[in-house]
């Protein structure tokens, strides 16, 4: 049986990625989210000079070629959609950036250990992969010293999520306590956990919490046309997204 996930990046990826992905290859500047918060200002990135980088879950690989162009001395893209890996691997050669790429899920990735010196997820592994799973994966492929940087949905957000077709409220909508694996109506599978959770757990994987950046959406923001799951006005007021910054200890 097909992965859910792959199923619905595949769909994803003809519906608007594709077409999308050769504009964000050309940026010059990292920026976070659906608000496109600019790192220069959240911080949340180490040098890449001449590092070694892993991006899990990295869709068409975008993220990984701000990076290279940031300095990174190599950069490695792993997702498991097929079709996604074609638009990276278009966008690669159409830019001459050098990027490698592996078809496979961040929760098993066939690349040896203490390989980099930093994972990135961006909206990638951070919430389509069983954290339980994709963290020690992530421990595992990072030299000691080596950070792990990803973004995902707030905590607060999902709280407040009906679902994933209704906008984001200002009340909560479900429970903290047992929330872990959302299977969204005609979506794929997503995992979501509370802070004390992630905490948790990056520790027990050997990881040092060096970061926790709440995003706000700037002043001039407006909802994204595309994933208005939360407006301008209720990102304001709290963070609809994160970025968890973490060193696997030596």
């Amino acid at each position: 049986m097909a992965d859910p996930n792959v199923e619905a990046w595949t769909r994803a990826n003809a519906d608007y990625t594709d077409a999308r992905a050769e504009a964000a290859w050309a940026k010059d500047e990292v920026d976070w989210g659906i608000w496109h918060v600019p790192e220069s200002e959240l911080h949340a990135l180490p040098d890449v000079t001449g590092k070694d980088v892993v991006e899990l879950g990295c869709g068409t690989g975008y993220v990984g070629a701000w990076l290279k162009k940031l300095g990174a001395a190599r950069v490695v893209g792993v997702d498991p959609t097929p079709a996604q890996l074609q638009t990276a691997r278009r966008c690669n050669e159409r830019f001459g950036l050098g990027l490698e790429f592996v078809e496979a899920f961040a929760e098993d990735v066939p690349l040896p250990d203490a390989a980099f010196d930093l994972a990135v997820s961006e909206y990638g592994a951070s919430i389509w992969a069983d954290p339980g799973r994709w963290i020690p994966e992530a421990a595992r492929l990072l030299r000691p010293g080596g950070e792990l940087v990803f973004l995902r949905n707030s905590t607060l957000a999902i709280l407040c999520s009906p679902d994933e077709d209704l906008p984001t409220t200002e009340t909560l909508q479900r429970p903290q306590f047992g929330m872990y694996r959302f299977q969204w109506p005609g979506e794929g599978v997503e995992y979501h956990l509370p802070h004390g959770e992630w905490i948790r757990l990056l520790r027990a994987n050997g990881f040092e919490i060096l970061d926790l950046i709440e995003i706000p959406a700037p002043a001039d923001a407006e909802t994204h046309e595309r994933y208005d799951y939360v407006t301008a006005e209720w990102g304001r007021k709290w963070p609809a997204e994160e970025i968890w910054v973490a060193r696997k200890e030596a």
